[in-house]
């Protein structure tokens, strides 16, 4: 029996996938990131902006390690944005097999720790990230983030 009065629940109006492909060069950095950021605006996502700023960052480190990486074998790579009610994901695709892993901190490299901090800003926000094969032999490296800081801890 249907209760009357009920509404069936619908997708909030923010809530989507959006996938977009770039050639794995230098200038495609910028262009994701501002790509994202655009996506949020546009479709009036509720996030602080110390949210945004982080998941901004954690776009533009994936998107440099694709062009840094993996360019040789994956010319192309695909950023997706992901968004539900209450989370966030991002995540950068390309057709390279290697698997990255952080590099622990050396300070005498100038360079080597864009995973490390894409764990730490995560983490920090409560979320959780990690890398996945593709079917293709590629790999897929996200980030999923709450859309309201986790619940004692001060926002990012």
């Amino acid at each position: 029996m249907e209760s009357r009065g009920s509404v069936p629940a619908r997708p909030l109006s923010y809530e989507g996938v959006w996938r977009f492909t770039a050639p794995a060069v230098d200038v495609s950095v910028p262009q994701a990131r501002h790509a994202v950021r655009d996506l949020l605006n546009r479709q009036g996502v509720p996030v602080q902006d110390d949210l945004v700023q982080g998941l901004l960052l954690i776009v533009s480190e994936l998107v440099t390690n694709a062009v840094k990486h993996a360019a040789l074998l994956s010319p192309e790579l695909a950023v997706e944005v992901a968004i539900g009610p209450e989370w966030i994901r991002v995540s950068v695709e390309d057709n390279h097999p290697y698997r990255p892993t952080p590099l622990e901190s050396d300070y005498a490299q100038t360079g080597g720790r864009g995973l490390l901090l894409v764990r730490e800003i995560t983490l920090e926000a409560g979320g959780t990230c990690d890398v996945e094969h593709t079917a293709t032999g590629g790999k897929i490296i996200w980030a999923a983030l709450p859309l309201s800081p986790p619940t004692g801890l001060p926002p990012l």
